[in-house]
């Protein structure tokens, strides 16, 4: 039997909002013939409101905030204590400051389990905010060179890309790679999720698996019709 692995944001959903109440009741039929799991740079909280408490319970395992939270139903099995250094967080305000970008709605660093988002427009930013940013984002490619100016500097630390306005950043090789480690048959795992390019937080999971088991993603519907000849 295979194992299906997927990203939500992006993926499953539209960024940073509610499955498609059609799609909803598709993939929980999936989830209760498949072995499901869900990986995400999201917490649990966050996880539920896009997707939905009983997706959230069928699914075998989720890994919330990248693998550093690790989770079956309402039991968290796994937590990563590690807190983003001060002068980290000291150097991303100074880009914060002097990003070309006019708009900031607040919220720029949101602390999670294991990991800290950090968002030049900011997590308040409404969906009209969030789409002119990533407009931006896509002409000025601002996030994948803060990303890997930050990686040059803190080597210890690793920033990827994620969803569509934030940077997700975390300990070194405690991305979605790690969630490796707990599949005794890799092989036979198939992944989908839409930031498997290099910059993006798919990538250090997608780089691991063989190119025929990951599917790159456009978008929730997308996934969806792939789904169908499953």
């Amino acid at each position: 039997m295979n194992d299906y692995i997927f990203d939500v944001d992006g993926t499953l959903t539209p960024s940073r909002g509610k499955i498609d109440t059609t799609f909803h009741k598709e993939f929980l039929k999936f989830c209760h013939s498949h072995r499901v799991f869900l990986v995400t740079g999201s917490d649990r909280n966050k996880t539920i409101e896009q997707v939905g408490e009983d997706i959230y319970d069928a699914c075998t395992r989720v890994y919330n905030c990248s693998g550093n939270s690790r989770w079956i139903r309402s039991k968290e099995l796994y937590y990563n204590d590690w807190k983003l250094p001060i002068d980290a967080k000291q150097w991303l305000n100074f880009k914060l400051e002097h990003s070309p970008f006019p708009l900031r709605t607040g919220l720029h660093f949101e602390n999670r389990t294991g990991m800290c988002n950090f968002s030049v427009v900011g997590r308040n930013a409404n969906a009209e905010q969030r789409k002119e940013y990533y407009e931006y984002d896509c002409r000025t490619k601002e996030r994948e060179k803060i990303a890997k100016q930050f990686n040059e500097k803190y080597p210890d630390i690793e920033a990827d890309v994620g969803g569509e306005t934030g940077i997700d950043i975390f300990q070194k090789g405690c991305n979605k790679a790690q969630i490796l480690k707990e599949f005794s048959n890799p092989d036979r795992i198939k992944f989908y999720g839409d930031r498997t390019d290099p910059a993006g937080n798919d990538y250090p999971l997608a780089e691991l698996l063989e190119p025929k088991q990951v599917f790159a993603v456009k978008n929730w519907k997308h996934t969806r019709k792939l789904l169908k000849n499953e």
